[in-house]
């Protein structure tokens, strides 16, 4: 893939795509587009070059999609000396060659791209008389072509500046991924319903402080926290693990405050800020341009190394230094919690949620019912100190037992018989919500697997 290619096949390679493009209008009798990528150097083709095309290919599909410009034909080549995508287009073109300068200059990734726009009788459109701003220089930013034309920056300065734009553009956009999916996490996790003792869409649950509209305002509050995490764990990605522990652990203590002030003081997602922003600092230390990893066990397994440091934490306390309800379980009855869940890699989330619910989403179900099956099983597992805390172990140990039997006649129970064990759990006002939380990674991490 990555290798120097000469100024001929530089040359043959346009004259390639000219008669393609060409021929892809003739048969059409339409308008067509090319589309490349202007890359400085002898390199073409890489890992990083064809993240940024595939980057192009969906704006530019979506931008004709958004015009109501129907694609008639497609071709798509990736080669040595570039990618390239030719389209033939129907629809008026001066349409096709506004929504082309608009994502030409829409981001800082557009520089690099180059649509150009034949109308249906051959000619070339020219993109400032479609109102597009003049091309600046990669390097020094100067309008024009000046700096092209006169050879002023070496080929090497222009390369530099390239892979300052791709990473940049890559590292901001993978972290504003991350942020939408982990909110989107949220949103399903609360929204799924029935779910017993929690807020969900059909009541409150064991609260009586907070509803689904609390949990949206923190949702949506805490979007750029987790975007933070993401960078936090790219910045600290060449120290040791427990430097973006400490550097999540800051953070966390902001989004707290955050979450606060967006319920009016009631704790809807401080589980979630610890679980999930650890989630986030892995992804975030595994990240490259080319391609962030998306495997969750290497990021579950990144997170063990990252929360590694929660064990001291633990190891240091007593009575006097124990303050949550999690701290005191753990001197009294030697649970670790979550903090014990995220130094072993979230094993609940990678053994349980996650399969249950990609099990759930293959056989057809809906998020809602995959949802709902892989709480229970993790309920049914009997460690959640939220639990515990409200009812004790002997309670928290029968609720868990309940959820067993359940799930034993069906792995994927109807949601009347999860609504009575959701009344049960009311009445006995117990609460899973440590459960509540291990879903919601599970479905952040269901999504960031298959995202684009």
């Amino acid at each position: 893939m990555e290798r120097d290619v000469t100024l001929l096949e530089m040359l043959e390679a346009r004259e390639d795509r000219a008669r393609r493009l060409e021929a892809l209008r003739t048969r059409h009798g339409s308008a067509a587009v090319s589309f490349t990528l202007n890359i400085a150097g002898p390199v073409k083709d890489s890992p990083l070059i064809r993240r940024a095309f595939q980057a192009g290919l969906e704006q530019l599909e979506a931008g004709l999609r958004a015009a109501g410009l129907a694609v008639l034909d497609r071709l798509e080549r990736r080669a040595p000396t570039g990618c390239e995508a030719q389209y033939a287009v129907d629809g008026p073109v001066r349409e096709l060659q506004r929504a082309c300068v608009s994502i030409e200059d829409g981001s800082p990734l557009g520089r690099l791209f180059e649509l150009d726009v034949l109308t249906p009788e051959g000619r070339r459109l020219d993109r400032e008389a479609a109102g597009g701003a003049p091309r600046r220089c990669l390097v020094c930013g100067a309008p024009g072509t000046g700096c092209a034309s006169r050879r002023i920056h070496t080929a090497e300065e222009l390369q530099a500046a390239t892979r300052r734009l791709l990473e940049g553009h890559f590292a901001s956009a993978d972290r504003e991924r991350a942020a939408a999916l982990v909110t989107r996490a949220l949103l399903d996790e609360v929204g799924t319903t029935p779910k017993p003792g929690l807020v969900d869409r059909a009541n409150t649950g064991s609260h009586r402080d907070m509803d689904i509209f609390t949990f949206h305002a923190s949702a949506a509050a805490l979007f750029p926290y987790w975007a933070n995490c993401v960078q936090l764990g790219q910045e600290t990605a060449d120290q040791p693990p427990a430097s973006t522990f400490s550097a999540l652990r800051r953070a966390g203590q902001g989004a707290e405050r955050t979450m606060f002030a967006a319920t009016g003081g009631v704790n809807t997602h401080k589980g979630a800020v610890f679980t999930l922003g650890v989630l986030c600092g892995a992804i975030g230390r595994l990240w490259s341009a080319e391609a962030p990893c998306r495997d969750p066990e290497r990021i579950l397994t990144e997170c063990a190394s990252i929360a590694a440091a929660v064990t001291e934490d633990l190891a240091s306390l007593d009575p006097a230094s124990a303050r949550t309800a999690g701290q005191r379980l753990y001197l009294e009855h030697g649970l670790t919690g979550v903090r014990g869940e995220a130094a072993q890699g979230f094993p609940s989330v990678a053994r349980t949620a996650l399969p249950v619910l990609r099990a759930g989403l293959a056989a057809g179900l809906s998020r809602n019912d995959a949802g709902t099956a892989a709480l229970l099983r993790l309920i049914a597992q009997g460690t959640d100190t939220n639990l515990i805390s409200r009812g004790g172990p002997e309670r928290a140990a029968a609720a868990a037992e309940r959820c067993q039997r359940l799930l034993q006649r069906s792995p994927f129970p109807a949601a009347e018989e999860i609504a009575r064990l959701d009344r049960e759990f009311i009445q006995e006002n117990l609460s899973p919500g440590g459960c509540a939380d291990l879903l919601a990674a599970a479905f952040f991490l269901q999504s960031w697997e298959l995202a684009s």
